[in-house]
């Protein structure tokens, strides 16, 4: 059987199953395309949520990944970890900046802001990050609080950090052109 693609709705139904069969209560961080989809409406699908979880280690959670995914006829790896080695982008504050996007009894499940998106589109500055940049824009991301985050990061020499202030500077011009 195809595995399906991530929409919105498939993303709340997955969360919430997995929320059903959890043994306690967890956090998860959402980037990636999955912030983009629930926490900032950008219609897509993805075939992964990249998450970060808090309060439960991942060797715990991974059966229980796939077990919904088994169920769900989803990816094995529909919830992964991979966006976690490019935390190390974001300030120090990002937590404040969290959005909410899945409350159930035992899961909760918070979604990066659209500032800390930016910032990390900007690292990844591939060519699909592009349009998430600009709707990034569009949805209030402080240009700002990126442009001297990303300095920081630069004067600190933290690697792709000159390409990720190309990356703003690009879509920056385009959208202001």
């Amino acid at each position: 059987m195809r595995e399906l693609n991530l929409t919105a709705k498939h993303m709340i139904s997955a969360l919430g199953r997995l929320d059903e069969i959890l043994p306690k209560p967890i956090q998860i961080i959402i980037g990636g395309g999955g912030s983009m989809i629930l926490a900032h409406q950008f219609p897509l699908a993805t075939s992964d949520i990249d998450f970060i979880p808090k309060g439960i280690e991942l060797v715990e959670l991974d059966p229980l990944i796939k077990q919904v995914a088994k169920e769900m006829n989803l990816a094995p790896d529909w919830l992964n970890p991979w966006f976690s080695t490019f935390v190390y982008t974001l300030p120090s504050d990002y937590a404040k900046r969290l959005i909410s996007v899945f409350k159930g009894m035992r899961l909760e499940a918070l979604a990066l802001g659209a500032t800390d998106m930016l910032i990390m589109k900007c690292f990844a500055h591939r060519q699909k990050d592009v349009g998430h940049a600009k709707a990034l824009f569009k949805a209030g991301a402080d240009k700002k609080f990126v442009r001297d985050h990303i300095e920081k990061l630069q004067e600190k020499r933290i690697p792709q950090a000159e390409s990720a202030l190309d990356f703003l500077d690009d879509i920056e011009d385009q959208i202001f052109l």
